[in-house]
């Protein structure tokens, strides 16, 4: 049995159906990355699989178990959520910000132990910031900010972790290395993730398997190798004019 099963999900907002009909599953230590053009329907799938908001019909399956069903501290020591949000940590630390992803493990109270500490530091060195552990949050670049943030989710200890659109505010450098300590990562530890991307190159380079979406609906799942050939992007983005494939992508990586 995979760790995330998807089936036949309906997601939306009040009675607005977005997206329909979506099922795939995700195995520990893969990276399944959602594709496609802006307004299909990948950041509503996305705020489903971590219950921002609920599914209109469907399960979604967390190690067998229905994520809605589950109790919140539950959730959140099986499930870590990035978003791109500037707008926290606000007056925080580094590390009070890594501290963070202990609070489901630490009682009302919120107090760290030892080892939820130590978790903390391991964490942040696993994302080489452990520099920036005194440093306020909201004075460093912005990605440092994105490791600190993937550093958080990591002392979460999820077994599945699910980003937003997480390279939107960083350079070529900074992408590169978020999204690669990333993969590292998730086959080491192993935990699995589910990501929204719009950079079609990193979502080639780090996914092991490719969720295309389209007007609503599952278009393709299939490799990066197989998505990325054969004028299928052209397809997916409605491109006219030239011809994206597999080589252009290696001319960009």
């Amino acid at each position: 049995m995979s760790l995330l099963e998807i089936k036949k999900c309906s997601c939306g907002y009040e009675n607005k159906t977005v997206i329909s009909d979506v099922s795939f599953s995700v195995d520990k230590g893969e990276i399944v990355t959602l594709i496609g053009p802006n307004g299909c329907g990948k950041t509503t799938l996305i705020k489903t699989v971590s219950t921002l908001i609920n599914n209109m019909s469907g399960e979604v399956l967390l190690d067998g178990k229905n994520v809605f069903s589950m109790k919140e501290n539950e959730r959140a020591r099986c499930m870590a959520l990035l978003l791109t949000d500037k707008g926290q940590g606000e007056g925080s630390t580094c590390f009070e910000v890594v501290s963070m992803g202990r609070y489901p493990y630490t009682g009302k109270f919120g107090l760290l132990s030892k080892e939820d500490k130590e978790i903390c530091y391991e964490a942040m060195r696993l994302c080489d910031v452990s520099d920036l552990a005194e440093r306020y949050f909201t004075q460093i670049s912005d990605g440092q900010r994105q490791r600190i943030l993937l550093a958080r989710a990591i002392a979460q200890k999820p077994d599945l972790m699910i980003l937003d659109e997480p390279t939107s505010f960083l350079d070529v450098k900074y992408k590169l290395e978020f999204l690669n300590i990333l993969k590292e990562l998730a086959k080491k530890t192993p935990f699995a993730v589910v990501a929204s991307l719009h950079e079609l190159d990193l979502a080639y380079q780090v996914s092991d398997k490719i969720v295309a979406i389209k007007d609503g609906r599952v278009d393709r799942i299939a490799s990066p190798k197989e998505v990325f050939t054969g004028g299928y992007i052209d397809e997916l983005f409605g491109i006219t004019k030239g011809h994206f494939e597999e080589e252009s992508l290696k001319i960009i990586l």
